[in-house]
């Protein structure tokens, strides 16, 4: 199912103003906080006057004083006016500090009054603005802010880098910003103090363009166009910006195949340069922008003999690049291209079109030009558009398949077989395989607002039904209507209790409804010979009888897999081929579920199918980190994360996923953070499946930060929801063990023991393996709660070596840090050493970090070897209290207590806290002296 959600993501710092530039602008405040200097630089539009203001309020607010200036083109002709505008306003400060010779220089620079001249004045003019930041400095830091120092005036750019050089410690700090088009900025960092760190910003990623535009109000706009907004602009963000604000002003929005508006600001930015070009070399430069990948071969078929020379021109004004390899003919920036394209009259781009559906050798792109090369409809052009669009779609093109889809529509007669509607809808299907689901929506709306055939009805509500992703609930009133569109079609209805599988699922929370459904949809399907519908049913009937732990899953499983295949289906999230491999990794077959994953991602890729591959990349980051590659798991996952947010499908399960890799291999405040969002996103959607996933990966994490109590709320939960779900198969979630070891650190030790006994009798009837090992590594747990330490200890050899086995390097490592937390300061080889050795193989960090922790603190006391019975006036205490006041008595602190219980110092405290009450004492020296007491002869 397609999950639209606009996530985003953690950052320890992201201020409104500085959207995407959140690691530059943490990198200059960490540089400024240490004393040093910055230079940002970059290309014109890219941020750098944003990201300056604000990190000068944000830093600015520490010192003394700061001096600005912002110079401009108009006037870097006038000598000392920067100068005038840092010190102008404190110059009667620092005058009198400075000798006479310099204050008379100085006033005279910058007032304008007498005849100062750096000619006649040099030395002393540079030691007066060396003299007076001095001056400022010794009565407080400074922070001198300098915007677009491009356009310094050459007398002030000189005077400041005299001075800059030769601040030394003085606590004076430069905060400047400069244009440049590549890496042209070593003139103004030598005229920089020493400590400079410059900083480049980039283009933004298509996420952080989306953020921007939302920011500014420019809300709304479909994914499809982001994306368009994003390739024209360049990431820049002052043409995006510009791009977004055109479309907003626009009565209607491009057709597909027509480029974006470029409005009047941004054409005159960046085509002054074209009226140096005589006419027919812009013809030859319009005829390239309306091409996809225009070469110079390409230009010479399309009737520009001149090409070479013209385009040779074109780079030397800087329109074309002069880097460009191979043989093709590449703008300097996208934005040159839509322009020029935006700036030509309409009879001359379909003149452009027109050569160019003559020339090209893809059929593909002759197929467009020709359709934008014509006007009104024309059935010889709109078929050749849909054949077009099936090369696309078997190319693995999905999205270009939905434009020319479109395109072939509007050039659909009225009475045209196969019908515009038809050909729509097979666009917004296409859209839906892109991830396009805002386009594949307004599609199917356009068709339900005027169409009266029931299959094209239905159709349409079925790409609805898909565009709402998992919040199905908000799409609960389309159901009832696509049903009565359906009549009594077997084909139709199929369709639509496939879709009320998953409304059974995801709304109503309820896998024994949403299988019924499935099973009767595939019956439907069957019946109404729509094979494709059917292989989908029972795919979706086989994982939910998995989940369930049903004993029919295995049959079902290899129904869904007979011949005849639906290419399509193999390789689909929702096909057969992704329940068999959900059904590898519960049943421990990690190298049999990579082979497999591996291959349905590559084929996912191949076809262009969006959704598919972001659940590709979760599936086989899950299939890493269970194998114990943290970091191998981390990357995937992150990788799946960005496509989630770029395509708006699947980031509440990428979050999921990620969320857990973080904790096992990156940040945990980053995995803290994920997880409680994907949490929050799925409740708001009603979402029950991922509202259990989501829960179950913040238990998780929140167990990795050292916060029992907030996984065992969390994990109790998940086990409330899988319950109301009918989840029977403990190896779904995984989060079991989880659970009981959080219960056993805050010392509800009964009930540990009882989500270990319930969890394995499900685990033993299914076989689940690892998930056995690890309900015995809880157990372990909870035995040394309860003073079977050397039991304890071989439960958990055993667990060890059976998870090794098994190839969870993961667990295995956590259970070798169970161990050697058991069994400090023992003989033999120290156990501290191994868990650092097996989290170290998996690139563990954040549990790196607490096997360090561990190994830093002192062993506690070993308990001796016959303690003989507990005084009776400890018999009326639980068992965990007789524990706790038992290691007191040897002389245990609260925090080597809790490692040698492996519970939290808070649950010590608390333990200790009762224990004081029921025994009518007030410290743990009272215990100690029931201790002396009963050692005494």
């Amino acid at each position: 199912m397609t999950v639209r959600r606009d996530f985003k993501e953690p950052a320890r710092c992201r201020p409104d103003l500085v959207i995407g530039r959140e690691e530059p602008f943490a990198g200059a405040r960490d540089q400024l906080e240490r004393g040093g200097s910055v230079l940002l630089h970059g290309p014109a539009g890219i941020g750098k006057s944003t990201v300056l203001r604000a990190l000068a309020a944000e830093y600015g607010a520490t010192v003394r004083t700061v001096l600005r200036c912002s110079a401009t083109e108009s006037e870097s002709h006038l000598p000392f006016l920067a100068l005038a505008d840092l010190l102008g306003l404190v110059l009667d400060e620092v005058s009198d500090q400075l000798p006479a010779t310099q204050r008379t220089a100085l006033e005279s620079a910058l007032t304008g009054r007498g005849e100062s001249s750096l000619q006649r004045d040099g030395l002393a003019l540079r030691l007066a603005v060396l003299s007076a930041l001095r001056a400022l400095a010794a009565a407080g830091p400074v922070l001198l802010v300098a915007d677009d120092l491009q356009w310094l005036d050459p007398a002030s750019a000189e005077l400041l880098g005299f001075a800059a050089r030769r601040l030394g410690d003085t606590p004076v700090q430069l905060l400047c910003a400069v244009r440049t088009e590549g890496q042209e900025y070593d003139r103004q960092l030598r005229a920089s103090p020493p400590d400079t760190l410059a900083l480049r910003l980039g283009p933004l990623s298509r996420a952080q363009v989306s953020a921007l535009l939302d920011h500014r109000g420019y809300t709304g706009l479909a994914r499809s166009t982001v994306r368009d907004i994003h390739r024209t602009s360049g990431g820049n963000p002052l043409f995006a910006l510009e791009l977004g604000r055109a479309l907003a002003e626009a009565p209607t929005p491009p057709r597909p195949g027509e480029p974006l508006p470029v409005p009047t600001s941004l054409r005159a930015l960046v085509l002054s340069r074209l009226e140096m070009l005589p006419d027919e070399a812009r013809h030859t430069l319009l005829v390239a922008s309306a091409g996809a990948r225009p070469t110079l071969a390409l230009l010479h078929a399309a009737g520009r003999p001149d090409a070479e020379a013209e385009t040779a021109r074109a780079a030397e004004l800087g329109l074309l690049a002069t880097d460009s390899e191979g043989p093709a003919v590449r703008f300097a920036h996208p934005l040159i291209s839509a322009a020029l394209y935006a700036e030509a009259p309409a009879h001359q781009r379909r003149a452009a079109h027109a050569a160019l559906s003559e020339a090209a050798s893809d059929p593909i792109e002759r197929a467009r030009h020709l359709a934008l090369a014509t006007t009104g409809t024309d059935p010889e052009v709109a078929a050749r558009l849909a054949e077009a669009a099936a090369l696309a779609r078997d190319r693995g093109a999905p999205s270009m398949a939905a434009s020319l889809g479109l395109l072939a529509a509007r050039h659909t007669p009225a009475d045209g077989q196969p019908g515009a509607d038809e050909r729509r809808l097979q666009a917004a299907e296409d859209a839906i395989t892109a991830g396009e689901v805002d386009l594949a929506r307004d599609i199917a709306r356009e068709v339900l607002a005027r169409s009266a055939v029931p299959a094209d009805r239905v159709r349409a509500w079925m790409v609805v039904i898909e565009a709402a992703g998992q919040a199905l609930g908000e799409v609960d009133a389309v159901f009832p209507q696509a049903l009565a569109d359906a009549g009594d079609d077997p084909r139709l209805l199929a369709l639509v209790h496939y879709q009320l599988a998953w409304r059974g699922l995801v709304v109503e929370g309820d896998f024994a409804e949403g299988r019924e459904e499935a099973a009767h949809a595939a019956e439907l399907a069957a019946r109404g010979g729509d094979r494709r519908t059917e292989l989908l049913a029972l795919a979706f009937q086989a994982q939910a009888e998995t989940l369930m732990g049903h004993p029919d899953a295995p049959a079902t499983i290899k129904r869904a897999l007979k011949e005849p295949q639906d290419p399509q289906v193999a390789c689909h999230h929702n096909g057969a081929g992704s329940t068999r491999l959900r059904w590898l990794l519960m049943s421990d077959q990690l190298p049999d579920a990579r082979a497999t994953v591996t291959k349905l991602l590559s084929e996912a890729r191949r076809r262009g199918m969006v959704e598919s591959e972001v659940h590709f990349l979760r599936m086989l980051a899950e299939t890493e980190l269970r194998s114990g590659h943290c970091g191998r798991a981390l990357d995937l996952a992150r990788e799946s994360m960005r496509l989630a947010r770029d395509s708006g499908i699947g980031e509440v399960a990428s979050a999921v996923l990620t969320s857990v890799a973080e904790a096992s291999g990156g940040d945990v405040e980053r995995a803290l953070a994920l997880a409680r969002e994907a949490a929050e996103h799925a409740e708001e959607d009603g979402d029950h499946i991922y509202m259990s996933r989501a829960l179950a990966s913040l238990g998780h994490v929140q167990l990795v930060a050292g916060d029992a109590a907030g996984a065992v709320r969390s994990l109790r939960r998940v086990r409330e929801l899988e319950q109301g779900l009918g989840v029977t198969d403990p190896a779904r979630g995984r989060w079991h063990g989880d659970l009981a070891e959080a219960l056993v650190r805050i010392g509800e030790i009964t009930e540990a023991q009882d989500v270990v006994d319930v969890t394995r009798e499900q685990a033993l009837r299914l076989s689940r393996e690892s998930v056995l090992a690890v309900l015995d590594r809880a157990e372990a747990l909870v035995r040394a709660a309860r003073g079977e330490l050397d039991g304890a200890i071989a439960q958990l050899t055993s667990v060890q070596d059976r998870l090794a086995k098994l190839g969870y390097g993961l667990e295995e490592a956590r259970a070798a840090f169970v161990l050697a937390r058991l069994r400090p300061g023992r003989p033999g080889p120290t156990a501290y050493d191994e868990a650092a050795r097996l989290f170290r193989r998996c690139r563990a960090l954040p549990w790196l970090r607490q096997v360090e922790a561990a190994a830093a603190m002192p062993a506690p006391p070993e308990p001796a070897l016959a303690p003989g019975p507990a005084p009776a006036v400890l018999e009326g205490l639980a068992s965990m209290e007789r524990q706790v006041a038992a290691l007191v008595m040897e002389g245990a602190t609260n925090r080597e207590i809790a490692a040698r219980l492996f519970i939290s110092v808070k649950t010590v405290e608390a333990t200790l806290t009762r224990v004081y009450r029921k025994l009518g004492i007030r410290s743990r020296v009272d215990i100690v002296r029931l201790a002396a007491g009963r050692r005494a002869p």
